[in-house]
């Protein structure tokens, strides 16, 4: 079934400036600048309205329904992101093989991973920028997409899978698990 009509509203705070050209949004703010292209909704319409931008479709089937929310949401994460900024924190946990860590241009070398010889590798999105102090990993930037990819990365290079995950011996109920990884904590804003 078709909706006629559906939209979402995005309100525009004083001190940010929204940009719209086709469906590449632009928002600029006190923390910097991120924009998107949401030129894959192909029968959605955005745009600036006073201080609220709409996003709008006629005719919606449920994808698109769906679609005018999420892409209201993404909007929302931007305005929020050029604001306040976003910073998620990971925390390193190990039993008896402590992990070290290198920052290499666009990833993250963790090395000594239960005692692997060989490093494994996170990609560290562009717009993320990353510290590590001691037992802390924490990413920060204004594109909540980048920051939040960006920790999942960080953690999925230290995920384990298979028999491995489930307990020291191979066997499922022999044991606790391995619990060693790296692991999101904290998901806060930088003001």
């Amino acid at each position: 079934m078709r909706v006629l009509y559906t939209s979402a509203t995005v309100p525009v705070p004083e001190g940010v400036k929204v940009n719209i050209s086709g469906k590449k949004v632009t928002v600029e703010g006190p923390l910097g600048k991120v924009e998107k292209d949401f030129s894959h909704a192909k029968r959605i319409t955005i745009r600036l309205e006073g201080n609220n931008v709409v996003v709008e479709t006629h005719g919606a089937t449920k994808k698109d329904y769906a679609l005018v929310n999420t892409i209201a949401s993404h909007i929302n994460n931007m305005i929020i992101g050029v604001t306040r900024g976003y910073r998620y924190k990971l925390k390193v946990v190990y039993a008896h093989f402590p992990m070290n860590f290198k920052i290499e241009n666009d990833k993250i070398r963790i090395e000594n991973f239960l005692g692997e010889r060989g490093p494994r590798y996170a990609r560290i999105m562009p717009g993320a920028k990353v510290k590590i102090e001691k037992e802390d990993i924490i990413v920060e930037g204004i594109d909540k997409d980048a920051v939040a990819q960006t920790a999942a990365n960080i953690h999925l290079a230290t995920h384990l899978r298979g028999e491995r995950a489930l307990s020291p011996h191979g066997r499922e109920g022999t044991g606790p698990g391995i619990l060693d990884g790296i692991y999101l904590y904290a998901v806060e804003h930088l003001k």
